[in-house]
């Protein structure tokens, strides 16, 4: 008798609970994916905390996957049954706008199998950002599927399909970081070391965390951060998203400086800005969506630079459990020293 496939489901506000899920058959261009490493971020507290987050009830959570697949639906061709893949939340459709004029990173309609996964009820579950990874299977678009190198253990994988992908494509993508860069981050959870690293990667000569939690700091220096103190620079990294960090960040720009909001804000935080000063410092303010990420260009080299050693995805995993650790993966997120939890179905 096959084992039953279960996900996290949250059924209506402050109501989650582990139970069993149905999941369908891939059709044309998706493709079935059982999930072997799941990371715990902020995003999925945020889609709980702030009545879904624009995703219908009842909910699957999880965005930040990796696993095998094991079956596909007509016409794809881009990863085969046995595959070990990245699951990618932020695609692009090819058809809109963005995609039509050359811009596929800022694609505003990226696909989904929707109506693929079921309640035990019947109902249709919305999968996160259009995955679904706190399960044991997902069906998700061939195009959200990459493919990664086996020799990548799959709990530092998973990373790469949310946290080490939205932080490193910050860095390099949105904000394009040139080599002797003076950078700051604000937020030094498993995105802010993220960028970090991307910092490191891109070449900065000054990469500044700050905190208010000491054992961040420490950790950031680790991944390679140079100083832990506020100071003037060429780019601010918001990950914490609030209007005080805002108008910190701001006031660290140097003339020509840009700031880069990262994190999700709770609804209704605003912020203040004196046009005067912006307009002196000639000030560039940015929204990096995700990393402005294209999954099938960034994972591959992400991958890469993690098995070469230029992108440290081992020390991120801070701590792993099984699907029915979910809370603990969440409480976990509260405490400065962990960086990530990963859950594995």
């Amino acid at each position: 008798m096959a084992e039953p496939r279960l996900g996290v489901v949250l059924g209506a506000r402050d109501s989650v609970a582990l139970e069993e899920i149905t999941v369908a058959e891939p059709e044309a261009g998706e493709v079935l994916v059982r999930i072997e490493a799941t990371g715990v971020c902020h995003s999925d507290l945020h889609v709980i905390q702030e009545d879904g987050w624009g995703h219908p009830y009842p909910v699957l959570l999880g965005h930040e996957g990796a696993g095998t697949v094991e079956a596909v639906g007509e016409g794809v061709e881009r990863v085969a049954p046995g595959d070990r893949i990245v699951i990618g939340w932020k695609t692009a459709c090819g058809e809109c706008e963005q995609c039509r004029r050359g811009e596929p990173r800022q694609c505003k309609r990226p696909p989904a199998a929707a109506g693929r996964l079921l309640r035990a009820d019947g109902a249709v579950l919305t999968p996160v950002l259009r995955t679904g990874t706190f399960a044991t299977h997902t069906v998700v678009p061939a195009v959200a599927c990459v493919k990664v190198p086996v020799e990548l253990p799959v709990e530092q994988a998973c990373l790469i399909g949310c946290a080490v992908a939205t932080g490193v494509m910050s860095v390099l993508e949105t904000a394009k970081v040139w080599p002797g860069a003076r950078v700051a981050v604000i937020g030094c959870g498993a995105v802010g070391l993220s960028v970090v690293q991307g910092a490191r990667i891109a070449g900065a000569a000054e990469i500044r965390a700050i905190d208010l939690e000491p054992a961040k700091l420490e950790l950031a220096q680790r991944f390679g951060a140079t100083h832990v103190e506020p100071g003037p620079v060429d780019f601010v990294f918001d990950v914490v998203a609030r209007g005080a960090t805002f108008e910190q960040g701001l006031s660290l720009l140097a003339s020509g400086g840009t700031y880069v909001l990262i994190g999700l804000s709770p609804s209704g935080e605003r912020a203040e800005v004196e046009l005067p000063r912006l307009f002196s410092k000639r000030a560039r303010i940015l929204v990096a969506h995700g990393g402005d990420r294209l999954p099938q260009d960034d994972f591959p080299r992400l991958a890469q630079w993690a098995l070469d050693g230029t992108l440290d995805l081992a020390g991120m995993v801070t701590r792993t459990d099984t699907l029915d650790g979910w809370q603990d993966g969440l409480d976990a997120m509260g405490r400065p020293e962990v960086i990530r939890t990963v859950l594995r179905p």
